[in-house]
């Protein structure tokens, strides 16, 4: 697993990753060397590099940046991959965007502009990190929570599929990139089915909730 951006999402995925036995390797824009501690604290799994360091040596690469930073990450060593895009858009801390304003685009679909030869998926950008990490349960478990996710290719939704159940969660496909606007910030799925954030411990959802939440979305 690479990680471009390690933010509250990304270093909550990379500690369910490591937990799950990946390997994971963090970058951020600051530079390998201000992640050293987290990559230390991680374990013998965790190691800290560039973004174009990250990019290349994952099979499945986390893009959890703000929706300004989607120009600078890099393009060429996506090509081909399965990436899980975590990130939501905020006018009021990534500038006004005209086509996300307009809504003529998804955040996903105007990322993937930037990394047209990616394999897309949108996931992870509904929950809050604490309950992220709070919510994990074992396969089988009857309380395990349920997290959409959204893409154009069957491949790599199976492959995050299989991700995300190895972290502690099942799946509901959500469909295409063009309707992920239905896990988007303020959406009925988004933030409140897991409860109040006041609530670190959150609340376990299941497909039938999940499902319900997408259904009644409004754009």
């Amino acid at each position: 697993m690479g990680f471009i951006g390690s933010g509250s999402i990304g270093r909550t995925l990379a500690r369910l990753a490591v937990g799950a036995g990946h390997q994971v390797v963090l970058s951020n824009s600051r530079g390998p060397e201000t992640l050293a501690d987290t990559a230390a604290e991680l374990g013998p799994r965790a190691s800290a590099a560039t973004s174009e360091e990250a990019a290349a040596a994952g099979d499945i690469i986390v893009v959890t940046v703000p929706v300004s930073a989607f120009p600078h990450v890099p393009a060429a060593p996506l090509a081909g991959k399965t990436v899980i895009d975590t990130c939501n858009y905020g006018p009021e801390r990534d500038g006004h965007i005209p086509e996300l304003d307009s809504k003529s685009l998804t955040s996903s679909e105007l990322l993937l502009r930037y990394v047209p030869d990616a394999l897309l998926v949108k996931a992870f950008n509904n929950i809050f990190f604490k309950h992220l990490l709070s919510l994990a349960r074992p396969a089988g478990a009857a309380d395990r929570s349920y997290l959409p996710i959204a893409g154009d290719s069957a491949p790599a939704k199976a492959a995050v599929t299989e991700f995300i159940d190895s972290i502690g969660y099942s799946v509901v496909d959500a469909g295409t990139l063009a309707g992920s606007w239905r896990q988007a910030t303020g959406t009925p799925v988004w933030g409140t089915p897991y409860g109040p954030y006041s609530n670190e411990q959150g609340q376990q959802v299941g497909e039938d909730a999940i499902r319900a939440a997408l259904a009644t979305a409004t754009r």
